[in-house]
């Protein structure tokens, strides 16, 4: 897939020819990009869009410490209350909508919501809080969306491997496993292509499964405790 654009069209063209940019995506897909509280998600929001990112930040409180666990992600000083959105458009009539989930539990209900006609889920994961990335992985799971985790290499983080990661956070070995900085926009749209790529590789396997061949089964809804 080729690299977005963020180029204006030509003030001219050549007698005959029209640029098909002029007229807007062919193709509209939709992008989640999740995770806990604090790993990144706004900044690779940013840091891809090829438009003024809509974000929705408010500043952390004292109230709000009470519920936040801040453990290694104490500078932060805001957090997304709703969404974060952005937008990246490929040179072959793609564009790609992303919409970034709130990461705090008190949260969570907003996720049905914006995850409605997503081709598939970008779950991001800080080394320091890996604990805080099973949430997200288990919602993408249960729904069956496609995602891939991208591990966000903060400065002071310790560095681990894919398969490292992939052990600790218990993934299936068909989900890919990255590792990236939220910050670069190059990062960002290697984490954006392959998730692509996933997508439509599971996209092709189930269109080529026989009628009579079940799917995977759906995953059980997490019990809850009694009391």
């Amino acid at each position: 897939m080729n690299s977005a654009r963020s180029d204006p069209p030509p003030d001219h063209l050549p007698p005959g020819e029209h640029d098909e940019r002029l007229d807007g995506p062919r193709v509209a897909l939709k992008i989640l990009v999740a995770g806990g509280f604090g790993v990144g998600k706004t900044t690779l929001v940013g840091a891809v869009s090829e438009i003024r990112p809509l974000r929705t930040e408010e500043a952390l409180t004292d109230v709000g410490a009470a519920v936040d666990d801040l453990d290694g992600v104490a500078a932060k000083t805001t957090t997304t209350v709703a969404m974060d959105f952005g937008r990246i458009t490929l040179r072959d009539g793609v564009a790609i909508y992303l919409f970034g989930t709130p990461g705090q539990e008190r949260f969570w209900f907003m996720w049905n919501e914006l995850s409605r006609g997503a081709l598939g889920a970008v779950v991001l994961a800080d080394t320091r809080r890996l604990m805080a990335s099973f949430a997200s992985i288990d919602y993408f799971e249960q729904k069956g969306t496609p995602f891939v985790v991208a591990v966000n290499c903060f400065d002071e983080a310790d560095r681990y491997e894919p398969p490292e990661i992939r052990t600790a956070l218990d993934i299936d070995p068909h989900v890919p496993v990255l590792l990236c900085d939220a910050r670069r926009n190059g990062s960002a749209k290697e984490v954006l292509v392959a998730l692509v790529e996933h997508a439509l590789r599971i996209a092709g396997a189930a269109a080529s499964r026989p009628p009579s061949e079940p799917g995977p089964r759906p995953w059980p809804a997490p019990a809850r405790a009694e009391g």
